[in-house]
C-alpha cells in the first residue's frame, strides 16, 4: 500500500461547502488607520517645509514702500571731512584763585572790566595769617642771632689758635738762639751741662707744642668750616621760609596775573572766601579759539594739527579731551593765521573738519540706519522693488552727505537708508 492510500483511509471523507472560505472584514477600523498615518505624514512633510522655507528665507515682514527711504549705491568722489558744530571761547584763560583765605576788605575793579598785569582787584585780611608771619619773623630773627653768636665764638677760637701758635713760634726762636750760644760756652767751660741740657729740653718741649697746637689747628679749621656752612645753609632756609610767609601776606592783595578782560567776578565786602577759592578768571581780549565736541566714532581719526575751516578761515586741533562723556569727546581749534572780527564769546559756528584726502570710492547716502546696524549689514532691495534682503556689508569713512562702501555692494544695486529700528531682526522685507 502506498503512502497516499494510507493518507486516504486516516482521513474521513466530508462534503464540501462554502464555509471554509468565509472571513469577517473590518473595513470601517482599517481605513481610520490610514487617515491617521496619512495626516501624520503630511504634518511632519509641512513641518519639514517650514523648517527649509525658513532656514533659506528667514524672518520676513510686510513694510509699507512709502515709508522707506531707499538710495542707489553710486561711484563718485568722497570728501572725508564731517561738520562741527563749536562754541567760541577766549583762546588763554588765567583762572583767580585765593591762595590764602579771608575776609574781603576792599574791592577796586567791578566784573567786566579789562585789566593790566599787576592791577590790584581785591583786598582780603587774615588777622591769623598776619600773626603767624610775625611769629615766623621773630623766630627767624632768633635763629639768626644764634647763628652769628656761633660765628663770632668760632672766629675766636680761631683767634686764639692763631695766638698760641705764634707765642709758641717766638719763643722755639729765642731757644734756638740761646742753644747755639750755651753750646760755645759749655765747650769754654762758662756754663754747666746741666743748664746746656735744660735748655735743649726746654727746646724740643716747645717743638712738640707746636707740632700739637698746629694739629688741633687744623682739626677746628675742618670742624668750623662744616659749621659754618651748615650755618650759612640753614640760615638761607630761615630766610626762605620768612620771605614765603611774607608772600603769603602779599598775596591777600589779589592781582591781576595777565593784561586781560576779568569774568566771573562776583564777591562782596565782608565775605568770607576760603583757601584756594576761586573768584574769577581773566581772558585774554579779542583772541579767541572754537571748542567742540565731536562723536566718539572719530576718536580714532582725530589727531592734534587737522586742519578745520570756517567761513574760510583755517583753524587747526590744538588739543583732544580724551574723556568720552554722552558719546562725545571735546576738542580745541584754534585759528591759524587770523580770525573773523565779527565773533564773539559763547556764540556757536558751523565748522568743516577734514579727516583725510578726497578719493575715488563707492558711495551710498548717509542714512539713521547706520545708527542700527553699526554699518554691519543693510537690507538690499531686489530688481523687481518687490522685496529686501539683509544683507552683510563692510563700510568705511562716513561724513553727513555718504558713507563709502567697501565690500558687499556694487554700483546700481538699491539699498534701504531709513531706520532699521523696527525690523533689525527680520531677514526679509516685503515691499507693498
Amino acid at each position: 500500500m502506498t503512502n497516499a492510500e494510507k493518507l486516504k483511509e486516516k482521513t474521513p471523507l466530508s462534503p464540501v461547502t462554502g464555509a471554509g472560505m468565509d472571513r469577517k472584514i473590518e473595513r470601517s477600523s482599517t481605513l481610520l488607520s490610514k487617515v491617521v498615518i496619512v495626516s501624520i505624514a503630511i504634518t511632519v512633510l509641512a513641518l519639514i517645509v517650514f523648517a527649509v522655507r525658513e532656514k533659506f528665507t528667514g524672518n520676513a515682514l510686510s513694510v509699507n514702500a512709502n515709508r522707506v527711504v531707499i538710495s542707489s549705491v553710486t561711484e563718485g568722489i568722497f570728501e572725508d571731512f564731517i561738520p562741527v558744530r563749536g562754541r567760541v571761547a577766549p583762546a588763554k584763560t588765567v583762572f583767580l584763585d585765593a591762595i590764602e583765605g579771608g575776609r574781603v576788605e576792599r574791592i577796586l575793579v567791578e566784573d567786566g572790566v579789562m585789566l593790566n598785569a599787576g592791577d590790584l582787584i581785591v583786598e582780603l585780611s587774615n588777622a591769623s595769617l598776619q600773626l603767624n608771619v610775625l611769629s615766623n619773623e621773630a623766630r627767624v630773627a632768633e635763629q639768626l642771632n644764634n647763628m652769628r653768636s656761633i660765628e663770632l665764638n668760632l672766629e675766636q677760637n680761631r683767634l686764639r689758635h692763631k695766638s698760641n701758635i705764634v707765642d709758641i713760634e717766638y719763643q722755639i726762636k729765642l731757644l734756638t738762639r740761646q742753644l747755639i750760644r750755651e753750646q760755645e760756652l759749655v765747650a769754654t767751660g762758662a756754663i754747666s751741662q746741666s743748664k746746656f741740657d735744660d735748655t735743649q729740653d726746654t727746646l724740643a718741649w716747645y717743638k712738640s707744642r707746636l707740632s700739637l697746637s698746629l694739629e688741633s689747628q687744623a682739626s677746628d679749621t675742618r670742624m668750623q668750616e662744616a659749621q659754618l656752612s651748615f650755618l650759612k645753609d640753614t640760615s638761607t632756609r630761615l630766610e626762605s621760609n620768612l620771605a614765603i610767609s611774607r608772600q603769603n601776606l602779599e598775596n591777600m592783595n589779589v592781582r591781576a596775573p595777565v593784561d586781560g578782560k576779568l569774568s566771573g567776578f562776583n564777591v562782596e565786602v565782608g565775605q568770607s572766601i576760603g583757601r584756594g577759592e576761586r573768584l574769577g578768571q581773566i581772558d585774554t581780549p579779542n583772541n579767541f579759539k572754537l571748542t567742540a565736541f565731536i562723536d566718539e566714532f572719530y576718536l580714532a581719526r582725530v589727531d592734534l594739527g587737522q586742519l578745520a575751516t570756517y567761513q574760510g578761515y583755517q583753524l587747526k586741533i590744538s588739543k583732544i579731551y580724551p574723556q568720552v562723556q554722552n558719546g562725545q569727546f571735546e576738542v580745541d581749534f584754534t585759528f591759524i593765521n587770523e580770525q573773523p572780527k565779527d565773533i564773539r564769546r559763547g556764540q556757536t559756528v558751523q565748522m568743516k573738519l577734514t579727516l583725510g584726502d578726497e578719493s575715488k570710492a563707492r558711495l551710498i547716502p548717509s542714512g539713521a540706519f547706520y545708527q542700527d546696524t553699526g554699518g554691519r549689514w543693510v537690507f538690499v532691495v531686489t530688481e523687481d522693488g518687490r522685496t529686501a534682503v539683509k544683507r552683510q556689508v563692510r563700510l568705511g569713512r562716513k561724513n553727513n552727505q555718504f558713507i563709502e562702501v567697501l565690500e558687499g555692494l556694487v554700483v546700481g544695486e538699491r539699498v534701504i537708508t531709513s531706520p532699521y529700528t523696527s525690523y533689525q531682526d527680520m531677514d526679509k522685507l516685503t515691499l507693498n
